[in-house]
């Protein structure tokens, strides 16, 4: 078993080498499919953090009050809030305490507020309600009070972030299937010319009782190391540029939005196994599409 598996990768690794070019471009028609499909990937995670990040804030509604309001006022306007169906809990935020709130998330940036002189940041209100259904009632309830400047709750951008992710997975399914078909194309007609430069040596294989599996082996080996080659270039390639971005953007305006992207090891480290047996089974996939012709199924 042991021995047919190495006289399989080897004879894989001599057909690669004996057909370069169709071997090249089969490795690059992958390599690109897999780059598009990781774009694809990159954004829809990060997407669907930012949305899961902004739902965990969806049930709290924050309430910024006046500058003139005091806070007798803001507990006047917690005592009402209380006892408006779905309402679970009402806190009363400072401005003091905004402005820590901020210098944590700026990080070791968060010094730099403390050349603001006069703190800018207003106090609120933090309302948690008990269903998102409510949270629109609640917030308009809310808005009625005097010394309310102004109410921020994620509604609109939850609907439309969950819009945009879920056209992007449909996209991105589409895309995948139409550049697989595209890809296993490309490895058939590579594993065919083998095949065909091979066709008299593959008659008298058969005629001395080789099995199909035996005789598809090698093939089936290149398609495989074919796949497995572009399922690496793409991976590294992306979370290179992946790093890259993530070095642009910056921690300290990842810290501001309160929204950090994914992790480049955790993307790798997912992508690794996903472009490995995608790459891997379109590989696979054409090299057994090229040999139908020439074997019995």
């Amino acid at each position: 078993m042991m021995r047919s598996f190495i006289y399989n990768i080897k004879q894989g690794f001599i057909q690669i080498f004996r057909n370069r070019g169709m071997s090249l471009a089969s490795i690059f028609s992958i390599t690109a499919m897999l780059l598009i499909l990781g774009m694809f990937f990159v954004i829809t995670v990060n997407i669907n953090m930012f949305t899961e990040a902004v739902k965990q804030d969806y049930d709290q509604i924050e309430v910024y009050l006046l500058d003139g309001t005091s806070e007798a006022q803001a507990q006047s306007i917690i005592t009402e809030l209380k006892q408006k169906e779905g309402v679970i809990e009402v806190k009363y935020r400072t401005k003091d305490e905004a402005l820590e709130i901020m210098k944590e998330r700026w990080g070791e940036s968060g010094y730099l507020l403390d050349s603001l002189g006069e703190n800018p940041l207003p106090s609120s209100l933090l309302i948690s309600v008990d269903s998102l259904e409510n949270a629109g009632d609640v917030a308009a309830f809310a808005g009625t009070f005097e010394g309310v400047e102004d109410i921020q709750y994620y509604q609109e951008t939850v609907e439309k972030l969950t819009s945009i992710t879920h056209f992007l997975q449909i996209a991105a399914l589409v895309i995948m299937a139409f550049l697989v078909i595209v890809s296993v194309v490309v490895v058939s007609n590579t594993v065919k010319l083998m095949v065909l430069a091979r066709s008299k040596e593959i008659e008298i294989m058969k005629y001395i009782g080789a099995t199909n599996w035996f005789i598809r082996g090698p093939f089936l080996a290149e398609g495989m190391i074919i796949g497995l080659l572009a399922a690496i270039i793409s991976t590294g390639l992306i979370a290179f540029l992946y790093d890259k971005i993530v070095e642009l953007i910056g921690k300290q305006v990842m810290a501001i939005v309160s929204c950090p992207l994914i992790s480049v090891s955790y993307l790798t480290q997912n992508m690794v196994v996903i472009f490995l047996a995608l790459g891997m089974s379109i590989g696979a996939w054409g090299s057994i599409v090229s040999m139908r012709r020439f074997l019995d199924t």
